[in-house]
């Protein structure tokens, strides 16, 4: 009940494939401290303040060891990187943070005296044109929700690149409509594509790669060679439908075609993901 009520509006319902808050339990992590833990979460609070060791030497307060099953918090001895000290009093140390937090569409200055029409998750609905609900209003990127059909392996996703392809779109969406000229919807919405750099690897993220809306009728294929690369591969039918890249790998332009393709793979098996096949051979 708690949690049902305290989920934001536009919260899916549909599990997929992340990894979620427990993807290191039972991992052995080497950092300043050596230990296995489960997850531990601090709720009702936020982030006071981010502390550098020699600041928090300075400060003369006590950090609290990470609890373990049912035993009492105690104070930590370890000196660590950086400690984080939350509103609710508490100071934790750490070898180094990760935020990880959502995106609401800033639509409120625009609502004022105007009647757009809103998505479900607050943002201003648009067209495969880009078009709002009224007249010559574009609307691109975090602000906007995509309400036309989307390809079955493209979704919404308020990162920077995908903002930055819709402002594109847009942009010729604008101009076409001032000659009077017809417009495709552009390339970049067949596909969901992202890529970044995380720990200075290379991440490339493509189509439902967290089998985003696929419930559980689907099936993964790993491949994990430690310290040079990570692969996850997101399977339907026979057909695959997302996958997840991590390292020089050099298969994101074959998996982005297969994707596309959604060519019926049943019969290459976990030989797809075999690394002493040359997977490009097969499909080039």
């Amino acid at each position: 009940g708690s949690e049902e009520k305290g989920r934001p509006p536009g919260t899916s319902d549909k599990l997929g494939s992340a990894l979620g808050p427990d993807w290191h339990e039972g991992l052995h992590l080497k950092g300043t401290k050596e230990f296995s833990h489960k997850v531990h979460i601090e709720v009702l609070c936020e982030v006071k303040k981010i502390h550098l060791q020699r600041e928090f030497i300075q400060l003369q307060q006590t950090s609290l060891a990470f609890p373990k099953g049912e035993k009492n918090v105690e104070a930590d001895e370890v000196l660590w990187p950086v400690y984080v000290e939350l509103t609710n009093g508490k100071i934790y140390g750490c070898n180094f943070i990760v935020s990880a937090t959502g995106v609401v569409p800033n639509v409120e200055p625009f609502l004022d005296g105007n009647n757009f029409a809103v998505g479900e998750d607050g943002g201003l609905k648009v067209d495969k044109h880009m078009h709002t609900s009224l007249p010559d209003v574009f609307a691109a990127g975090d602000i906007c929700t995509a309400a036309w059909e989307p390809s079955p392996v493209w979704h919404q996703m308020r990162l920077w690149t995908q903002a930055r392809q819709m402002g594109w779109y847009a942009a010729k969406c604008m101009a076409a409509e001032a000659l009077g000229e017809s417009i495709d919807m552009d390339f970049s919405f067949e596909l969901f594509a992202h890529m970044t750099k995380f720990f200075n690897y290379k991440v490339v993220v493509l189509g439902k790669y967290n089998a985003q809306g696929l419930g559980s009728e689907h099936e993964l294929m790993l491949r994990c060679t430690k310290g040079h690369e990570y692969i996850k591969v997101v399977m339907q039918n026979g057909r695959m439908m997302g996958a997840v890249l991590i390292g020089e790998t050099d298969l994101e332009e074959t998996f982005e075609n297969l994707i596309l393709n959604q060519m019926d793979l049943s019969a290459y098996g976990e030989d797809l993901l075999n690394p002493d096949i040359d997977i490009e051979d097969y499909f080039d």
